[in-house]
C-alpha cells in the first residue's frame, strides 16, 4: 500500500510516497497514463482502418475511385510478362509472414546482443510495431468482408478478407520501422538513401500484390495505413525523445518536492552531476533533476564534459568548490575520468550509466536506467571499491575501474574508426580484430608481485578489476572490484580447437574456481576458497591452456615489440611496457544495501 501526503500548491491533493526507497513518484506516475494512451490509440487505429473498410464496401462502393479499382487490377493483369511475374514474386515475398517474422527476429536479436548495444527500446519498438499491425489486421479482416478481385490470381488465396493487404501492412511495419531506426540511430552519410530504400519496399510489396491479382488498390492503401499507424503508436510509447512513458506529469516537480519533505531529513551533501552530453539527452537530464529533488537535492549543478576534458577536470573543479557528492552520468570513459579524480579523496560517487558498455555498473548489479540508477545510489550506502593504477612508456599514471590491456582487444579499439562504427556497427570491430589476427603473436615477460619472470606468447593480455562484459561474456570471470587484487588473463589460443576452448571459457564464465587451468595458480585453483596473489613458476607452453589466469597486487609487463594498448576502452598508443598495481578501496561508491 502507498501512503499519501498533501502536495503543496495543489489544493490538498495527495502525492504518493513510493514504497521502494528512491523510486520517484514523479517519474512512476506517468506509466499508467502512458499504458492507457497506448491501448486507446490501438483501439482507435483498429476502428479507423476497419471503419474505412466498411465505408469502402458499403456506402462508398459506387463512388470514385472505388469504381475504377477493378479496371486498374484488370489492366495490370493484361500487362503481365514473365519478367514482371518473377519480379512481383520476389517483391511479394518481402511481405510474407515467414520473411517478416524472420527479419524481425534477427534484427531484434542483433539489437540486444551486439557488443556496442544493447538497444532494448529499439528492439521492442520493432517487435511490438510488427505485432500490433498483425493483431489489428486480424480484427479488421474479421469485421470487413470483401472478396478478392475477379481476375486470375497468381498466388493461393488465403481464407481471409481482401481488406486489408496483410503483406503490405506487415512490410510497412517492418521496413518503415527499420527506416525509423536508421534515421534516428545511424550517423553515416548513407543513412538517408538507405532509409529511402526501406520506405520504398512496402510500396513495392503493395504493387506486387495488385499485379498478382490479390487485392484492390484500397486494400493496399488500408495495409499501408495499418502498418504506419502501428509504428506511430508504438514509437510514441517507446522511442527515446518521443516516449509517453518518459514524460513526467506537468506537476512532477511538485510531487518530487512533496515526497522529499516527507522523508527523514539527514544533512544533504553538496552534490555536483558530471554529464557526458553526447550520451545524455535533455529528457534524461529532466528525469535526473526530478529524482534529485525528490531526495532533497535542489538546484544541483550539472557540468558537461568535453572532448578535451572527459570528466577529470570537471570533477576536480567540483571538489574545489566544496562538492561532497559526485554523480557521474556517462559511459565507461567518463566514469574512468571521474574516478581518477576522486581516487583516495573519500568523496562518494553515484553511478548513472548512460553509455553503451557501462561495465562497472553492470558488474555492481546497478539498474541500467539512468533515473533508477540515480535513485538507487542516493538511497544507498558507501562501499569502498578498488581501482587499478596503470602506467607505461608514453602512458602517464592513471586509474582505471574496469579493464586495461594490450594486443588484440586494443587493436580492435584502435583500428575501428568512428566512420566504420557508424557504417557497420559491431561488425566493424570484428573486421579490425581479423586484421589483428594476421599480426604475429606478442612475446612478453610478466613479473607478478616481485616474483620470477614469466615468459609468454599471447594474442591478448587483460588486466582486470571486474570480470564480465556485455552479453554475459566473462573474459576474467573471477575478478572482483572489492577484493584488494587485480587479475591478469593471458589469451593465447592456437588453432581452431584453442579458439573454441577460449570462447568456451568466456561464454561459460568459467575461471580458476570453475576449472580453468593456469600454471601455478596458487591458492586460486579448483577446490580453494581464497583469492591470493600468484607467483607461478615457469611452465612449458604446451602445458598451458588457451587462457591463463593470475592474481596480483603489482604486475610489470614488458613486450618484445611495441604493442597496441588500451585503458577502460580508450586506446593509449603502442608501447613496450605496462605496469599496473591495485589501489584497494580507493573509490567510494554509493550502492543499494543489497549490493554490499
Amino acid at each position: 500500500m502507498e501512503t499519501t501526503v498533501p502536495e503543496r500548491g495543489t489544493g490538498g491533493r495527495a502525492a504518493p510516497v513510493p514504497r521502494r526507497p528512491g523510486r520517484s513518484p514523479a517519474l512512476s506516475s506517468g506509466i499508467t497514463k502512458a499504458a492507457a494512451r497506448i491501448a486507446a490509440f490501438a483501439v482507435c487505429q483498429a476502428a479507423l482502418v476497419a471503419g474505412a473498410g466498411l465505408l469502402i464496401t458499403g456506402p462508398a462502393r459506387g463512388l470514385w475511385p472505388m469504381t475504377t479499382e477493378d479496371a486498374a487490377v484488370e489492366a495490370l493483369e493484361d500487362a503481365r510478362t514473365a519478367t514482371l511475374d518473377t519480379a512481383s514474386s520476389v517483391a511479394s515475398a518481402l511481405g510474407d509472414t515467414a520473411t517478416v517474422v524472420g527479419i524481425t527476429l534477427l534484427v531484434c536479436l542483433g539489437l540486444v546482443l551486439v557488443p556496442r548495444l544493447p538497444r532494448w527500446r529499439e528492439a521492442v519498438f520493432l517487435a511490438v510495431g510488427v505485432s500490433l499491425q498483425s493483431a489489428v489486421f486480424v480484427l479488421i479482416t474479421a469485421s470487413v468482408d470483401r472478396t478478392r478481385p475477379d481476375v486470375e490470381r497468381m498466388d493461393a488465396s488465403p481464407p481471409t478478407s481482401s481488406y486489408t493487404s496483410g503483406h503490405t501492412g506487415a512490410a510497412t511495419a517492418l521496413y518503415a520501422g527499420l527506416a525509423v531506426l536508421v534515421l534516428s540511430r545511424v550517423r553515416a552519410p548513407w543513412r538517408r538513401p538507405l532509409a529511402a530504400v526501406l520506405l520504398l519496399l512496402p510500396l513495392l510489396v503493395g504493387l506486387a500484390r495488385l499485379y498478382r491479382g490479390m487485392h484492390h488498390p484500397t486494400d493496399v492503401a488500408g495495409g499501408l495505413a495499418n502498418g504506419a499507424l502501428s509504428l506511430f503508436v508504438v514509437g510514441r510509447a517507446l522511442l527515446p525523445g518521443h516516449s509517453w512513458v518518459g514524460r513526467p506529469p506537468a506537476d512532477a516537480l511538485g510531487i518530487a518536492v512533496a515526497a522529499a519533505e516527507q522523508r527523514p531529513a539527514p544533512a544533504r551533501r553538496q552534490a555536483t552531476v558530471i554529464v557526458n552530453p553526447t550520451v545524455t539527452d535533455e529528457a534524461t537530464r529532466e528525469q535526473l533533476r526530478l529524482v534529485l529533488a525528490q531526495h532533497g537535492y535542489r538546484d544541483t549543478p550539472f557540468v558537461d564534459t568535453t572532448a578535451q576534458d572527459p570528466g577529470g577536470g570537471q570533477t576536480a573543479g567540483a571538489l574545489r568548490a566544496g562538492a561532497e557528492l559526485i554523480v557521474v552520468c556517462g559511459g565507461d570513459g567518463t566514469v574512468r575520468a571521474v574516478a581518477d579524480a576522486l581516487a583516495g579523496t573519500g568523496v562518494p560517487l553515484v553511478l548513472v550509466p548512460s553509455g553503451t558498455g557501462n561495465l562497472l555498473a553492470r558488474n555492481l548489479g546497478l539498474p541500467l536506467g539512468p533515473a533508477d540508477a540515480l535513485a538507487a545510489g542516493l538511497t544507498g550506502e558507501p562501499r569502498a571499491l578498488d581501482l587499478g593504477r596503470i602506467e607505461g612508456d608514453g602512458v602517464p599514471a592513471v586509474h582505471f575501474t574496469a579493464m586495461a590491456g594490450a594486443g588484440l582487444d586494443a587493436t580492435m579499439l584502435e583500428e575501428t574508426s568512428d566512420r566504420a562504427k557508424s557504417a557497420l556497427g559491431w561488425p566493424a570491430y570484428v573486421l579490425a580484430g581479423a586484421k589483428g589476427l594476421r599480426a604475429p603473436r606478442m612475446r612478453l615477460t610478466v613479473t607478478l608481485d616481485g616474483g620470477p619472470e614469466l615468459r609468454r606468447t599471447a594474442r591478448m593480455v587483460l588486466i582486470a578489476n571486474i570480470g564480465t562484459v556485455q552479453a554475459g561474456a566473462a573474459p576474467v570471470p573471477d575478478a572482483r572490484p572489492d577484493d584488494g587484487l587485480l587479475d591478469l588473463a593471458v589469451f593465447d589460443p592456437r588453432g581452431a580447437g584453442g579458439w573454441l576452448r577460449a570462447a568456451g571459457v568466456l561464454l561459460r564464465g568459467g575461471g580458476r574456481g570453475r576449472g580453468a587451468k593456469g600454471p601455478g595458480a596458487n591458492g586460486t585453483g579448483p577446490g580453494t576458497s581464497g583469492r591470493e596473489t600468484t607467483a607461478p613458476s615457469r611452465t612449458a607452453d604446451s602445458a598451458r591452456g588457451p587462457v591463463e589466469f593470475h592474481t596480483f597486487r603489482r604486475a610489470e609487463l614488458s613486450f618484445a615489440r611495441p604493442q597496441p594498448r588500451e585503458v577502460d576502452g580508450d586506446p593509449v598508443g603502442p608501447g613496450l611496457r605496462l605496469a599496473a598495481e591495485v589501489r584497494p578501496g580507493a573509490l567510494t561508491v554509493l550502492l543499494p544495501a543489497g549490493e554490499r
